[in-house]
């Protein structure tokens, strides 16, 4: 394999590299994909995505997703908007199912370029998250830093956020490498900081396990809608800001987190031997 074409896609800046394997597979792993992450000699991005066939009838997509580092993980909702985009654009329709590891996405189009995607229940039970020993989850015992008393929610994958005066002042890139790291999260964790800035609004900033501060993390902003309501913070529709902007988040009386939010292209190339060998 000599090249393989691309397609650099963001959702406000949480960047994506896509490359599309439904026809010709794709061996991902670890190594392959840090190589193409890299931001100084690769395609650089926070998470490389593998649109392949999907496994059950149900779906249009299989979206297989690999952090910075190499590690694969269960779902991304920006990636899964970006990806739904696509599929989308192909059929010119407004729907599409996208399969993950965490189970089955339902997409829809939102309009000027927005897409809405049901990313699931949140998991709320310790070992949902999952924890190392039985715990609340609404009051986590982790602190580090000045930061403690987090919620625990799982959104296909882990998040601990932690609600602070001022989301800015964290020294997340700091902070964020040890809490993700704690051995009271056996898988890792993602690490959110946020900040109420008005009636149902949040700013949030966001450590992704595996890849470090990112301008946007979707399954982060649900996680930080959901713990909010719980905390009795705001109601179950909040705007969740990050650094890249801002996300619409809902979290359904039947446990369903809808998000929506922009996508983009940036630019498509091809990949080249340096990079597949």
């Amino acid at each position: 394999m000599n090249e393989r074409a691309f397609i650099k896609m963001h959702g406000l800046g949480n960047d994506f590299v896509v490359i599309d394997a439904r026809r010709e597979p794709f061996v991902l792993d670890e190594r392959r994909a840090r190589a193409i992450t890299d931001r100084r000699t690769g395609v650089g991005c926070d998470q490389l995505i593998v649109m392949e066939p999907p496994r059950l009838p149900e779906a249009e997509i299989f979206m297989r997703i690999r952090n910075a580092d190499g590690g694969e993980v269960e779902a991304c909702g920006n990636g899964t908007r970006c990806v739904a985009a696509l599929v989308m654009a192909e059929g010119d329709g407004a729907h599409c199912t996208v399969e993950t590891l965490a189970g089955l996405l339902e997409a829809d189009a939102a309009g000027a370029g927005r897409v809405a995607v049901d990313m699931g229940e949140a998991r709320l039970d310790w070992c949902e998250i999952p924890l190392t020993r039985e715990m609340d989850t609404l009051h986590l015992d982790l602190s580090q830093g000045g930061l403690s008393d987090p919620v625990a929610v799982n959104m296909g994958n882990p998040h601990a956020v932690f609600f602070v005066e001022d989301a800015e002042a964290v020294a997340l890139d700091t902070l964020g490498p040890a809490l993700e790291h704690d051995p009271l999260f056996p898988e890792r964790a993602n690490i959110g900081v946020a900040q109420l800035t008005g009636t149902d609004r949040l700013r949030l900033r966001v450590w992704e396990r595996g890849v470090g501060v990112t301008r946007a993390c979707g399954t982060g902003a649900c996680a930080a809608a959901v713990g909010a309501h719980r905390r009795g913070l705001t109601g179950r529709r909040v705007e969740v800001v990050l650094d890249g902007g801002p996300l619409s988040l809902e979290w359904r009386d039947n446990g369903h987190v809808i998000m929506t939010g922009p996508v983009a292209t940036a630019f498509t190339g091809t990949l080249n031997g340096a990079l597949l060998s």
